[in-house]
């Protein structure tokens, strides 16, 4: 699911939210992953429509009843529908575009209600062949519902009980009084599924947290929240196709207050910075900590001057004075060197080289400037 490419949107109305609820402070990211499993697993839905379909048809053959023939009608109907509805979800998935995805759980519903039927008149038909046929069909159909819909336990539990509910609605009417068993064995059964449906869910939930936790951290600085180089180079992968400016940052004076007040203070203050840097970059900019007093911005490229005026504006921003407590005031200073693509590199390590090199130059000038790149300090 984690590896899943497509997106599909999330239910809108309230009782298929209900169905589909994951409990409570469970992110939208995982909310997603858990509705796209819904849409997955195609073996086991083909596998399903095939079985009810070809039940269904043989009963009416075998029985050509009307309301055999309603079911058999039913089913093919049912599942062309779902059919249809699921190929155009994946399409627009594909496209980034809204899914039916509303309509495909009711459809879901709709068919575990009509295999239900199937069962509750084949079991009063008194033929014992259908009902046999019948009853394990909806029998085996239980399997495909629980381990298609792990991630929607409530929606499970009520497919189950529209499946196999009919086999209670229907042991009355048979005559054998020996199958009255059946309202101790399907609550039992529907109480142990659903509770190993919740539970499953659960785990499935929390380590999907984990998961997403710990890429998090493998890409993600642990004191500021920002890209490390492993985020910045999956950034910098993502923008292969369009000019990209990086500003290469290194604090001017922070050792001085690490020093003075102690790593904590330090900390602190490399923790402002970081925050003064989201505030002052753009939506889809990207920044980053390389370790110590080093960051990173990843921007747009623009012209010379519009690369300076907005490396001034970064240096600007970082130099007011920071407030860390007790009376504790600290001013710093940055100094910025500027590479842009193509012209000082197209992959990251050319940049950070260019870059490294303009900034070198930047404090070899007397600290808090910033220095373009040229094509001699890039190569």
């Amino acid at each position: 699911m984690r590896n899943d490419p497509l997106l599909f949107s999330l239910p809108r109305w309230r009782v298929t939210r209900w169905l589909t609820d994951a409990g409570r402070d469970v992110p939208d990211e995982i909310r997603a992953a858990l509705i796209a499993s819904l849409f997955g697993t195609l073996p086991i839905f083909a596998g399903g429509v095939l079985n009810t379909l070809t039940v269904s048809m043989l009963v009416a053959v075998r029985i050509p009843q009307p309301h055999f023939v309603v079911w058999c009608v039913l089913e093919c109907v049912i599942c062309l529908v779902r059919l249809v509805v699921l190929v155009q979800a994946r399409r627009a998935a594909a496209r980034g575009g809204e899914t039916p995805t509303d309509l495909y759980i009711l459809l879901g519903l709709a068919w575990a209600a009509s295999v239900g039927y199937g069962t509750l008149i084949s079991l009063i038909s008194g033929d014992w062949v259908v009902a046999t046929l019948a009853c394990l069909s909806a029998a085996a159909m239980v399997g495909g519902i629980s381990f298609r819909n792990f991630g929607a336990p409530r929606l499970a539990g009520a497919m189950i009980v529209l499946t196999l509910g009919s086999c209670c609605l229907g042991a009355p009417f048979t005559g054998e009084p020996v199958l009255l068993i059946t309202f101790l064995q399907i609550p039992f059964y529907l109480a142990s599924m659903s509770a190993a449906g919740f539970r499953l869910n659960k785990m499935l939930v929390a380590t999907m947290r984990a998961e997403r936790e710990n890429a998090f951290r493998a890409q993600h600085d642990s004191l500021t929240g920002l890209a490390n180089r492993f985020g910045l180079a999956d950034a910098m992968a993502g923008r292969q196709d369009r000019p990209t400016a990086l500003f290469y940052l290194d604090l001017d004076g922070f050792k001085a207050v690490n020093d003075t007040y102690g790593h904590g203070m330090g900390d602190q203050l490399l923790q402002a910075v970081a925050d003064r840097l989201r505030q002052a970059v753009g939506p889809h900019d990207v920044i980053a900590r390389l370790g110590g007093d080093e960051f990173v911005v990843l921007a747009d490229a623009l012209a010379p001057e519009a690369l300076i005026m907005f490396g001034e504006r970064l240096a600007a921003r970082i130099s007011v004075p920071y407030g860390l407590g007790r009376d504790r005031t600290a001013t710093i200073g940055v100094s910025i060197g500027i590479a842009a693509s193509p012209q000082d590199g197209t992959g990251l390590a050319s940049l950070v080289s260019a870059a490294d090199a303009a900034l070198y130059e930047a404090k070899a000038r007397g600290k808090a400037r910033c220095t373009l790149a040229s094509p001699r300090r890039a190569a």
